[in-house]
């Protein structure tokens, strides 16, 4: 094998590893969710992730100074994409299953596409379309393996919040574009955690002095060190290393390890029940993340 291909094979793994653990760690926090007060937890992470990344936080030898736009951007990626988005998704996966959440989150290429011509003005392609209207009725699908009517209005809500999550992502994923061709991958992950810590602290600081925390397990805190470095380290470093030597748009074709790998850790780690209502909807988000991952970049209009 040559050069090339050992280095694009390579960047598959990594691009695949990436999305694995994102997917990971969301069905992974529901029994954190069950434990932890959700803006708690929200604070124990970025807490955690803010040690761990310390290095990347600190100005790097000759770089430029943030500017005034910067400090704005990475501020509303941090509100949106950290702040809203933990607490969207850690709040809807206390009320859904796992399996839910990794196929509504699934739908993140449809969203992005959308947000990109509703903010940006680029354009939609057939396939764009195409894939929206799939997400939306995976989304639908979903809704009909709810449960029983005991549990059914709660489901819906947690839903509607792990959308909310997506939608959060999307706006992160737009904003970012503003700041990738000036600031390092890691430098721009550790600087929207701080900002999040920040915004988290008043909230997570009022929750964390009514909790005993000596009431939460070993397993329960290795857990959390994983959820946190997993979310704010890992996966951006392997997905961004990935991204080296995989064009943008075949890249997208591994967002479907998200999916898949909150369905496993929902069904064999978790124990929830997987229907054909949940394998149908999984299968329409993944169609739809094929569809977006695989048009040509269209012009913007």
């Amino acid at each position: 094998m040559t050069t090339d291909g050992r280095q694009r094979w390579t960047a598959y793994v990594l691009l695949a590893a990436s999305m694995t653990l994102v997917g990971s760690y969301v069905a992974l926090s529901k029994p954190l969710v069950a434990a932890i007060p959700v803006f708690a937890l929200a604070f124990l992470r970025f807490g955690i992730a803010a040690a761990a990344m310390l290095p990347w936080s600190l100005p790097r030898k000759r770089e430029a100074p943030l500017s005034r736009r910067e400090h704005w951007l990475f501020f509303l990626m941090s509100f949106l994409g950290n702040f809203l988005f933990s607490i969207c998704m850690l709040s809807g996966i206390a009320l859904t299953t796992a399996t839910a959440a990794g196929v509504i989150m699934a739908t993140l290429p449809a969203v992005v596409a959308f947000a990109s011509w509703l903010l940006l003005r680029e354009h939609l392609t057939p396939r764009a379309l195409l894939a929206i209207a799939l997400a939306i009725g995976g989304i639908a699908l979903l809704q009909l393996a709810r449960g029983d009517d005991a549990t059914r209005g709660a489901t819906l809500l947690g839903n509607a919040l792990i959308f909310g999550a997506v939608i959060c992502e999307a706006s992160y994923v737009i904003i970012g574009k503003r700041l990738a061709g000036t600031r390092a991958p890691l430098r721009i992950s550790a600087l929207i955690n701080l900002w999040g810590l920040v915004l988290i602290a008043p909230l997570g600081l009022w929750q964390l002095a009514r909790f005993d925390l000596a009431s939460v397990s070993g397993a329960l805190w290795s857990l959390l060190v994983f959820y946190s470095l997993a979310a704010s380290l890992f996966a951006v470093w392997l997905w961004m290393a990935g991204l080296k030597h995989v064009p943008a748009n075949h890249a997208g074709v591994f967002t479907i390890a998200l999916p898949i790998a909150a369905t496993a850790v929902g069904v064999v780690i978790l124990g929830e029940q997987f229907t054909l209502l949940h394998a149908g909807a999984l299968a329409l988000a993944a169609t739809g993340v094929v569809l977006i991952a695989t048009a040509r970049c269209a012009p913007a209009a």
